[in-house]
Order: C-alpha cells, then structure tokens, then sequence
C-alpha cells in the first residue's frame, strides 16, 4: 500500500514529505512510548503515534521509520516539522483515533511489527 493511499484512507493532511506519498508500506507500528518503537524496530516504515515533540522524528530517524501519522487531530509544531523535513521524514495527521487507523489499515493488508520471544534457556 502506498503512502498516498494510506494518505486517502485514513483522511490525511500533509504537512511534508509529499515526494514520499508513493513509497510502499508492506508494515507499520503504532506507540506512544518511544522505547518500544526503537525496541521493535523491524521492516515497519510508518509510526502512528499521538505525540507531536521533535523526540519522535528522532526516534522515527533512529529506527529507519520514514513517516509518521499523527491520530486524534494532533498538530505538530513547527520545530517538529523542521527536523522532520531534515531527517526526510513525512508527516500526515489524521482525526481518527490510533484503534482506528491501526483497524482500517491493517484491513487494509498493513501488518505490525512484532518480535518474538525469545527462549530463555
């Protein structure tokens, strides 16, 4: 699924990143602990998160994430959208609630970012 098309489907306006709308997103990860998305960093090339400070497109540059949607009509400031235009991250925002852009995505054939376990032998 493209970054456009995620763009249509959950409502998105873009704030940067407009040359990234036709890159393919195959996973994506949903947190607002920014530790658990350095910890399950993976293949996941989008974050959807409801925090807007300059330490998420850090964390997003640090584990290979290039965009970022902010649910729940969340605004990002302009020294975030900055950095993210530095870091060649894109930033969309959508109204919806991250339990429903996490449904219609991966109704949409988006899946997580998962570790699994290891054993403790």
């Amino acid at each position: 699924m493209t970054l456009d098309k995620i763009k249509e489907s959950l409502n998105c306006r873009v704030f940067c990143g407009f040359d990234k709308l036709q890159i393919d997103i195959n996973s994506a990860k949903a947190s607002d602990l920014m530790s658990d998305v350095l910890r399950f960093s993976g293949p996941g090339k989008l974050l959807l998160t409801g925090l807007t400070n300059i330490q998420v497109i850090r964390t997003c540059d640090i584990a290979g994430i290039c965009a970022v949607v902010f649910v729940r009509g969340k605004q990002p400031s302009t020294e975030t959208i900055e950095l993210s235009k530095k870091c060649d991250i894109a930033i969309l925002t959508s109204d919806l609630s991250m339990f429903e852009s996490c449904g219609i995505l991966y109704a949409n054939g988006i899946k997580g970012v998962t570790i699994k376990p290891k054993n403790n032998i």
